[in-house]
């Protein structure tokens, strides 16, 4: 998993609340379990028209918001199903932070396994940054380390579970922070398998 430390980028502002992981990215694009490749499909039915040719208006098809590394939203972003592909199609898209007032639990906690950062604020800042991430040639820095939404001559606070933020900083996801343990996990093994022999005889094959 990629390290999160700060980011700076254009934002793209997305003024809806409820925008579900059917929206995020349709059921159709989840018949695959690759982490890469849903990039193309975020936003699908937002982005194309029913002759797959993108919209003009939706922000992230305007040349100023392509390349958007940060999103800026309404209340309870990414409720509806628990897919995991939705925070894959966002990171793959290049997007590693969101910023609204309320999550999902369920996509809240997958996205601080996927490198993207859930930034949560209240109302009132978020329609400062949607206002801010109106313009064209906006700038947002996200340091996780201070914690901070820094937009032109502003500072936003934000709170963040010390552990998670721990996670992000070190790039670790569950199979990262097993893997920290890997030295004591294979001195268990090798104590264990003296001790019940039985359960590794077939280990080798």
């Amino acid at each position: 998993m990629k390290k999160f430390t700060t980011l700076t980028s254009v934002a793209a502002a997305l003024p809806l609340i409820n925008i579900d992981t059917d929206m995020i990215i349709p059921k159709q694009f989840l018949k695959t379990i690759e982490r890469t490749g849903l990039g193309k499909s975020l936003f699908f039915e937002m982005r194309f028209d029913l002759e797959g040719k993108e919209i003009p208006d939706f922000v992230l098809n305007q040349p100023a918001f392509k390349h958007a590394k940060i999103l800026v939203a309404l209340d309870n972003f990414g409720c509806g199903s628990s897919r995991e592909h939705a925070p894959w199609a966002l990171a793959d898209f290049g997007i590693h932070c969101v910023i609204a007032p309320s999550y999902a639990d369920i996509f809240f906690n997958n996205c601080f396994k996927n490198s993207i950062l859930p930034v949560i604020l209240p109302h009132k800042q978020i329609e400062e940054l949607l206002e801010f991430a109106r313009d064209e040639n906006n700038s947002i820095t996200i340091d996780l380390e201070k914690q901070e939404v820094r937009a032109a001559n502003k500072i936003y606070k934000f709170e963040v579970d010390p552990f998670r933020k721990h996670c992000l900083t070190f790039g670790l996801d569950d199979i990262g922070l097993t893997l920290q343990k890997e030295e004591k996990i294979s001195q268990f093994e090798k104590r264990n398998s003296q001790i019940t022999p039985w359960l590794y005889a077939n280990s080798t094959n």
